[in-house]
């Protein structure tokens, strides 16, 4: 074992060429932790928001001028090389995959995490790259969909942003749900979108989604690129309008439609929730990657040293699907 680690730090909030390579002392795990060597790790959105420290009110637990744990990524995947005493989940050895959360530091070669956190034994069909991302769409995703709006078969849910990260898992996961689904995407990625299990595709540069007569019981906006203010005339009675992306408009909603009406703005952080609570969420994600009712949608790998390039790609907003480091 190398006596250091190679991991990426945000030397101030900022653009991309933020990031700087650095070399850290090799973690010793304590007596509930592992120390993993990395495989595959995210690049998601909310690392890159991370970075820049949007938005600006995060910044009060992040930290003010840069980020207290500064070292950049949160989702992966790899094999475990040492325990510590008191560790009874993983033995050294085992294929593992989970998120750092807000210890951050993913894109890295190595990460000590502790072993009660959200880390999972990886199944041996489930590549290194595709167990990187479960932490962020699917489980972003499942979450909203099965949690916060509780979904149902037979309803009919809108899916903004169909080919992101967070969108393709959405479509699939709502198709296997048996709702029926309509996604918005550009023209290039109908395509995609429809083989995910779209029942209805709609570019969205041709068609406004949310001024037909259509009424859904669940919109699902994975990037915050509406509010709830221009949803209700597309909600059906006792329709939940969902947004991973916490803004002041999505909580003056909240706050609002708690209070009054049947149609209901809702958010609920992934991340906040219980280690217990997330773990039994990639355990559904991991059956469903098995019976072939799931895939992530990859749009780039670049090699670890290559991660200003990755956020740059990430950020130009044209990205399909996800994108990690190797």
């Amino acid at each position: 074992m190398s006596a250091t680690l190679r991991a990426w730090s945000i030397r101030r909030y900022g653009k991309p060429d933020q990031l700087e390579p650095v070399e850290r002392p090799m973690p010793a795990p304590g007596p509930t932790e592992i120390l993993i060597r990395i495989h595959a790790s995210a690049v998601t959105r909310a690392d890159g928001m991370m970075r820049a420290g949007q938005p600006r009110f995060a910044r009060a637990f992040l930290g003010l001028r840069r980020p207290r744990n500064n070292l950049s990524g949160t989702g992966l995947s790899g094999e475990v090389i040492s325990i510590g005493t008191g560790v009874s989940r993983f033995a050294a050895g085992d294929a593992v995959f989970g998120e750092a959360g807000m210890r951050f530091g993913a894109n890295a070669t190595h990460i000590c995490l502790d072993e009660n956190g959200v880390l999972m034994k990886k199944p041996a069909s489930l590549p290194h790259e595709d167990a990187a991302v479960m932490c962020d769409g699917p489980l972003t995703s499942l979450h909203f969909l099965q949690t916060v709006a509780s979904l149902q078969a037979g309803k009919r849910v809108l899916i903004l942003g169909g080919s992101g990260s967070l969108g393709s898992a959405g479509v699939q996961i709502a198709a296997a749900m048996g709702a029926t689904v309509t996604a918005t995407t550009s023209a290039r990625n109908t395509g995609l979108v429809a083989d995910l299990g779209a029942h209805h595709v709609i570019d969205y540069k041709q068609q406004e989604p949310l001024r037909g007569n259509a009424e859904y019981d669940v919109i699902f906006d994975t990037l915050g690129v509406t509010s709830f203010s221009h949803a209700p005339n597309s909600l059906a009675q006792g329709g939940r309008y969902i947004c991973p992306v916490l803004s002041l408009n999505l909580l003056g909603a909240m706050v609002q439609t708690s209070a009054f009406g049947s149609r209901k703005a809702r958010f609920s952080a992934a991340g906040l929730q219980k280690p217990e609570y997330l773990r039994g969420l990639l355990e559904q994600l991991t059956d469903m990657s098995g019976n072939h009712t799931l895939a992530p949608v990859f749009d780039r790998i670049y090699p670890l040293d290559d991660l200003v390039a990755a956020h740059q790609h990430m950020e130009t907003g044209h990205k399909r699907g996800n994108i990690v480091v190797v």
